[in-house]
């Protein structure tokens, strides 16, 4: 449960700790991350209006900037242009080159364009958070992001509302079927009758089932699970391939999308990360309660995802071999995923 704290109170914790990132700030003092955004604003933070549909097919303006999405375990950074923008009442879509995203309206509720100052450097960013002030998705400038652009955006988006609190809703339980009640040959049935891994999520949701539960409980001809420490062998076997992979890291308002491959793969402490020049991944590996391989059915073949759950049934992070459309699934991913260890347990009962 967070708390209320006075916006005074929260830039005087800010300047406390200047080598404090934010977020993590944020988290000291039980406040949600919007609530110490909105603290800055009038002292080099904006609130904006917020209508996605209209901001987001601006934003191609602005030419090359850094898009992140995270959840609790994951962040997920990629460089470019926010070009293909396919607006929607309920969702949209961003279809960049390098920039790949699927929004969802509802969970985009409060904006703001933050201006900070690191050392000589001042930085710019746009950030998106829900009703609760949880962040959706970020927007940081570039060294050839088009400033008098961005400045201009944030003029015309700017709200008349430049009060330094904001107003936010207390999260909702999330809860699905009981395990117990899983209705296991229906789902079974209508997964094995899949023709396009996007039907999932429309099982799912008619069967009021959590993703979870699906996994765990449809059989290992579909779903098995796998060891935790497959997540940096499958990005090891990948880079060594140079195997175009498609990488999804996302929450209930974004989900953001990596396809290529992959080449520089470092462990920093608890953090698996990939740095490559265009994406990065930080994955929080401690977080990671388990990990499963995924085969859903489609028309030309199935596909084989990896997918990372924390320990609340939570998707982290989901892998799959890049894919053409209308062919089969690459050779070379499904065997990397095929051959991944069982979890050490499991190995010991088949030994």
């Amino acid at each position: 449960m967070t708390r209320t704290l006075d916006p005074a109170a929260i830039r005087a914790a800010a300047a406390a700790n200047p080598a404090m990132r934010a977020r993590d700030l944020a988290t000291s003092l039980n406040i949600a991350e919007a609530t110490y955004v909105a603290a800055w604003c009038g002292q080099g933070t904006t609130r904006l209006k917020l209508d996605f549909n209209l901001i987001f097919q601006e934003l191609e303006a602005l030419g090359e900037v850094m898009a992140l999405t995270r959840n609790e375990s994951a962040v997920h950074e990629k460089i470019g242009v926010y070009d293909n923008f396919h607006g929607g009442k309920f969702a949209a879509m961003m279809l960049g080159e390098a920039i790949d995203m699927r929004m969802f309206a509802k969970h985009w509720v409060h904006a703001f364009a933050v201006e900070s100052r690191d050392g000589d450097i001042l930085r710019h960013s746009l950030q998106f958070f829900d009703a609760c002030g949880e962040a959706v998705h970020k927007i940081h400038s570039r060294p050839a992001t088009r400033l008098a652009a961005w400045h201009d955006l944030v003029a015309r988006f700017a709200h008349d509302d430049q009060s330094a609190s904001v107003a936010l809703e207390s999260k909702s339980p999330i809860s699905g079927r009981p395990d117990a009640e899983i209705p296991l040959d229906e789902l079974r049935d209508r997964w094995r009758r899949m023709t396009d891994t996007h039907q999932f999520v429309s099982i799912l949701r008619e069967l009021d089932l959590d993703r979870i539960a699906a996994v765990r409980a449809v059989g290992d001809d579909f779903a098995w699970r796998i060891d935790n420490a497959s997540i940096g062998a499958m990005l090891q076997l990948s880079a060594t391939e140079k195997l175009p992979i498609m990488c999804f890291v996302g929450n209930p308002g974004c989900i953001q999308i990596h396809s290529g491959p992959i080449e520089t793969i470092k462990e920093m402490g608890p953090w698996l990360n990939v740095l490559d020049p265009g994406f990065n991944l930080h994955l929080r590996q401690d977080h990671v309660k388990e990990v499963w391989a995924v085969r859903k059915p489609t028309d030309k073949g199935h596909v084989t995802s990896l997918e990372a759950y924390d320990e609340a049934g939570n998707l982290i992070v989901q892998f799959f071999g890049k894919r053409v459309e209308g062919q089969d699934e690459n050779a070379v991913w499904r065997r990397i995923m095929e051959q991944l260890p069982l979890p050490h347990e499991e190995r010991a009962m088949t030994a």
